[in-house]
C-alpha cells in the first residue's frame, strides 16, 4: 500500500499497528491522489476548513500545524525559524480511500465503480513487498537549537515564570535537525515503525514534504455527537527484565509530579471540550491510566464530551486546538512563552493529522514522535519535549527529551 501510494504527490496512510484500543475503527487507512484541496495559513483557515468540507461532502485527510495558534487567540505570533515548510492547514479529497479491517481491504472512492477498485488492487499487488530505497540515504552530522546548557537556563527561566504566578505547567519542546540530508521517506517509515510501532503512526507526503510519525497519542475524535481526548502527560522508561519493568510502570502510576501534570491537562482539556459539549456532558472516563508502547509507558486519560446539537465540526477543533499536552497552562499565557523559549517554529509538530468523514466523524493524532523531511530543502527535523513544572528538576526534563528521541537518533545513526 505505501509503495503504491507514494507514486502520488499527495497522500496520507494512518496505521495503529495493531495496537489495542477500543476507539480504534480501522487498522489502516490509506487515502491517495487528491481531487481537490485546501492549503491556507492562520487567519481564516478553520471557516475556510467548514466551506471546503460543505463544498466536498467526502472524505477529507490532512493537516493541522501548531501555528493555527495564532488564529485561535489574540496576540499570538510565530517567529522562529522554520525550516520544513508545511502551511499551517492543508486538507485534500483523496481519489482513492483503502480501509483495511480484518483481513478486507475496501477500496473505494466518489463515483467509483466495482472495476476501478479491482483495477486499484491489482495495481498494489504488482507493488513490490518491501520499501527499498532507491539509493543508500545521505545523513549528516545531527545538530540542536538548543545544546545541554540552553536547555536547562531555559527550564529555570520558565520555572521562574511559574514561581511569579504567570503559569503552571509549559510543555517545552527543543529541534534536532540535520541540513543536506537526503533520505526516502518510505523507507524511513517502514524502518521506524518496525523499530517503535505505534497506534497513531502517519506517512504523510505533501509535495516535497513529509512527515514519518510513531505517535503514540490521540488528539481528537469525533463518533456521531460524542468527542473523546487522550491526553498524554507522564513518561517512563521500559526494561527488558519484567519484573523491573513492572516496578517502572508502578512508579510511574504513582510519581506525584507526573499524576500532577497529567491532571492538569486533563483540567484543560474538560475546559476547552466544554465550549461545544452540551452542559454537564464533559466526563473523564479514565484518569492517569498506564499504557506500554515499543520504546516507553506513557500515563494517559480519556476525557469525552457530549457536542451539542448543529455544531460546526470545525469549531469542536478550533476550541480545543492547540492540544493541552503540548502547551500547558493556562493555555494562551503558555503559548506565549514556547514561542519566546523555543528556537524553531513547531509548523506540523505538535500539531494532528488525520481524517474527516462524509457523515463529519474525525479521527487526529498528535504530531509527536516523528521526523519531519523536507526534500527540496534536504532538511530532515524531529523535536521532544516535556512539561515543565515548578517540581521539575531540568536535568531530568533533558533526560526525558533524549528518551523520547532514542527511537529515531538509533534509526538516524
Amino acid at each position: 500500500m505505501l509503495n503504491w501510494a507514494n507514486q502520488f504527490n499527495i497522500c496520507c496512510l494512518l496505521d495503529n499497528n495493531n495496537y489495542p484500543d477500543l476507539h480504534h475503527r480501522f487498522e489502516t487507512l490509506l487515502a491517495a491522489d487528491a481531487l481537490q484541496s485546501l492549503e491556507v495559513n492562520a487567519g481564516n483557515a478553520f471557516s475556510a476548513l467548514e466551506q471546503f468540507y460543505a463544498s466536498c461532502q467526502d472524505w477529507l485527510f490532512g493537516h493541522l500545524a501548531y501555528d493555527l495558534k495564532n488564529e485561535t487567540a489574540p496576540g499570538l505570533r510565530s517567529d522562529n525559524p522554520d525550516g520544513t515548510g508545511f502551511p499551517d492547514m492543508f486538507f485534500f479529497q483523496p481519489r482513492v480511500v483503502m480501509q483495511l479491517q480484518n483481513n478486507q481491504v475496501h477500496i473505494g472512492g466518489i463515483h467509483f465503480s466495482a472495476a476501478d477498485a479491482l483495477a486499484i488492487y491489482q495495481d498494489c499487488l504488482r507493488m513490490p513487498v518491501d520499501v527499498v530505497a532507491p539509493a543508500a540515504p545521505r545523513l549528516t552530522p545531527l545538530q540542536a537549537r538548543l545544546d545541554h546548557t540552553q536547555y536547562i537556563h531555559a527550564v529555570k527561566g520558565l520555572q521562574a515564570h511559574i514561581l511569579r504566578g504567570d503559569c503552571y505547567e509549559v510543555n517545552f519542546c527543543r529541534e534536532n535537525f540535520m541540513e543536506d540530508a537526503c533520505v526516502y521517506p518510505p523507507a524511513l517509515f517502514t524502518q521506524l515503525n518496525a523499530l517503535s510501532p505505534a497506534p497513531f503512526a502517519a506517512y504523510y507526503r505533501l509535495n516535497d514534504r513529509y512527515l514519518i510519525s510513531s505517535s503514540p497519542e490521540r488528539y481528537l475524535q469525533k463518533t456521531g455527537s460524542t468527542v473523546i481526548s487522550q491526553p498524554i502527560k507522564g513518561t517512563s522508561r521500559k526494561d527488558p527484565d519484567p519484573v523491573l519493568d513492572q516496578q517502572l510502570q508502578d512508579a510511574l502510576r504513582n510519581n506525584p509530579k507526573e499524576r500532577a501534570e497529567n491532571i492538569m491537562v486533563v483540567d484543560l482539556v474538560r475546559n476547552d471540550l466544554s465550549h461545544t459539549a452540551v452542559r454537564g456532558s464533559v466526563t473523564v472516563k479514565e484518569l492517569c491510566g498506564i499504557y506500554s508502547f515499543a520504546q516507553v509507558h506513557q500515563m494517559i486519560s480519556t476525557v469525552a464530551a457530549e457536542i451539542a446539537p448543529g455544531t460546526p465540526l470545525t469549531a469542536i477543533l478550533k476550541h480545543t486546538f492547540p492540544m493541552g499536552s503540548m502547551t500547558g497552562a493556562p493555555k494562551i499565557r503558555v503559548m506565549q512563552l514556547i514561542e519566546e523559549y523555543e528556537q524553531s517554529r513547531r509548523g506540523l509538530y505538535s500539531g494532528a493529522v488525520g481524517y474527516i468523514t462524509p457523515e463529519g466523524d474525525f479521527d487526529f493524532n498528535v504530531v509527536i514522535r516523528s521526523m519531519i523531511y523536507n526534500a527540496s530543502r534536504r532538511y530532515l527535523s524531529f523535536q521532544t519535549g516535556s512539561a515543565i513544572t515548578f517540581y521539575s528538576n531540568p536535568q531530568l526534563e533533558w533526560e526525558e527529551c533524549l528518551l523520547k528521541a532514542a527511537a529515531m537518533v538509533k534509526l538516524l545513526e
